[in-house]
């Protein structure tokens, strides 16, 4: 399944935004920072990660009924979509 960044501009912006947070928490450990602070980073960086996950999958779902509706093959099976929903599990 081709993705289109405009359409996945949200799941961009959270890929970004944990990126930059990801950048954040390596400096923390670097500089030796405390536990709990750098955990509680981490934890967000995760998050924001997983909501770009299922942003995606979200859009693959949308494609492939929009795609039904046309009556067009989906561009993915909905046992291959739902092995990689799980993926994010």
């Amino acid at each position: 399944m081709e993705m289109d960044a405009t359409v996945l501009a949200d799941a961009l912006t959270r890929l970004k935004r944990a990126h930059g947070q990801l950048g954040g928490v390596i400096g923390m450990v670097e500089n030796g920072e405390d536990c709990e602070q750098v955990l509680i980073q981490l934890a967000a960086v995760s998050k924001a990660l997983d909501r770009a996950g299922f942003k995606i999958i979200s859009t693959g779902l949308e494609q492939c009924q929009v795609a039904r509706e046309r009556g067009e093959k989906p561009p993915i099976t909905p046992e291959r979509l739902e092995k990689l929903f799980l993926s994010l599990s």
